[in-house]
């Protein structure tokens, strides 16, 4: 029985990171997934190194020699490094994970060095079936911390041991291939983020390995995508399906060396014949795919213009509120200036008061309050005054008094018992002269005494202009009818 991979790809820079440091390769025969270092130089190429080492392996590799092939490729890596090192002093330092799987059919070998993952899923049970090489992970094996210390740890990714053009050991294993395993190959921006027990459910609930494998990305991404993120999601199954193109991503789909050599193999040839749904990765420039990230920050970017200009909006109508005033009631029936326009948004009222008046509604004529329960829409402060002040003017004169006139008494004209005190506060004052010349007294208003024997009433006689002598006319000011003074 012939068993094949059914395989898928994605790597994404993140949402933090400037670049794409890891590399990922997924063939018919070779997965596999190299993280540059973080904090490292050149991250991006000693990926790309590994990965370019690693791909040669992706053809027919005799069982019994899986294992020596790989160790054959990662001392490529290794010395790659060290040349590329000797080549520019500026990329010492520069150093990758690296987890890839060797396929030839009936078994398969495996090699781990950093602290890039491999997960197996077979059945119900899912198991983690790589150790990382980190300095956390040599604290919880010793018991001097615990998985949960470690997932939380300030050094958790502190690697001791990675490809760094140096002498070093990774782990190889070999173990059967078996119909319907599903292998997860992923670097820790996944592993990161990301609980094991939600990896382990996407696993199971999408059976579909490009769609697992998109998912498991926005799990990444959802988590906040502080690191690359890379993925391989890989079934062996014994159908028999046209084995589909290699998959390069990350900082290694930008080397021709490897497209080059893609482009020649059996299976590139043989899925240009029958196209296989499209499982590039999100960074494959020759295969462009929906970039979840990309459409992610252009989102972001729109919600943040929206915000700006629905905020400017927002502020330019609560300022064009805030400069209009009028007239109206307070809940206590008082006559006050309100600072706004009437009504509310959403439950937020739209003015309030600036200014309550010692005016109540009730001392107020019936179609004043009815002007002012409706309100008096005006401009500018100095109107709402003139309005409050046009109120006052109804409430004594009535309606359609001129704003600004003051209501003055009239004098009133009536016999005064001889020596009582005149009224005082006219606007005019007179002194007429008693027959016998002397003035009879001083006030706003005089009367003519009643000549002795005639019997009449006092005669109010019609307004005279007064003389310029200084005998004034012995007449008395016409009563004048109540008038507001301007």
């Amino acid at each position: 029985m012939t068993l094949t991979l059914r395989y898928a790809a994605r790597s994404d820079r993140g949402l933090i990171r400037e670049g794409n440091q890891d590399s990922v390769y997924a063939g018919p025969r070779l997965l596999a997934v190299a993280d540059g270092m973080g904090g490292m130089a050149a991250g991006d190429v000693a990926s790309n190194l590994a990965i370019a080492a690693m791909a040669q392996l992706d053809e027919d590799v005799p069982g019994d020699a899986l294992v020596d092939a790989l160790r054959g490729a990662v001392d490529t890596a290794n010395q790659n490094l060290r040349d590329a090192v000797d080549a520019n002093p500026a990329l010492e330092g520069m150093g990758t994970t690296l987890t890839g799987i060797l396929f030839s059919g009936s078994k398969l070998a495996m090699v781990h060095v950093g602290d890039s993952r491999a997960y197996l899923l077979r059945g119900d049970e899912f198991v983690q079936v790589t150790k990382d090489d980190t300095y956390v992970q040599m604290l919880v094996d010793e018991g001097r911390i615990t998985e949960e210390e470690a997932s939380v740890h300030p050094q958790r990714s502190l690697l001791i041991r990675a490809l760094q053009g140096s002498d070093v050991d990774p782990t190889y294993s070999v173990r059967p291939a078996v119909v319907g395993d599903r292998y997860l190959i992923c670097s820790d921006g996944l592993s990161g983020p990301v609980s094991d027990d939600s990896i382990a459910a996407t696993l199971r609930d999408y059976p579909d390995p490009d769609e697992c494998a998109e998912r498991l990305l926005q799990l990444a991404l959802r988590g906040g995508g502080p690191d690359n993120i890379t993925v391989i999601v890989a079934d062996i199954t014994d159908q028999d399906i046209i084995e589909g193109r290699p998959v390069v991503g990350g900082a290694a789909s930008n080397d021709r060396s490897i497209k080059d050599r893609i482009e020649s193999t059996p299976a590139t040839r043989a899925s240009a014949l029958t196209p296989r749904p499209a499982s590039a990765d999100s960074d494959d420039e020759d295969e462009p795919s929906d970039d979840p990230k990309r459409h992610h920050g252009r989102t972001l970017l729109l919600l943040g213009i929206l915000v700006v200009l629905l905020a400017g909006g927002l502020f330019y109508g609560w300022s064009y509120t805030q400069s209009r005033y009028y007239v109206g009631v307070d809940d206590a029936n008082q006559v006050a200036i309100y600072q706004g326009v009437p009504g509310k948004i959403v439950g937020l009222h739209l003015s309030s008061v600036y200014r309550t008046t010692d005016l109540h509604l009730g001392q107020l004529t019936s179609s004043d309050q009815e002007l002012v329960k409706q309100t008096i829409p005006v401009g500018s402060l100095g109107d709402a005054n003139q309005a409050v002040d046009k109120l006052r003017i109804d409430q004594v004169n009535g309606p359609g008094a001129p704003v600004g006139c003051q209501p003055s008494p009239s004098p009133s004209v009536g016999p005064l018992p001889s020596g009582a005190p005149t009224p005082s506060g006219g606007s005019t004052t007179a002194t007429p002269t008693t027959p016998t010349g002397k003035p009879s007294g001083t006030g706003t208003a005089a009367v003519v005494p009643t000549p002795r024997g005639t019997g009449r009433t006092p005669v109010t006689p019609k307004p005279t202009t007064a003389p310029t002598t200084t005998t004034p006319s012995p007449s008395l000011p016409a009563a004048p009818s109540p008038s507001p003074s301007c």
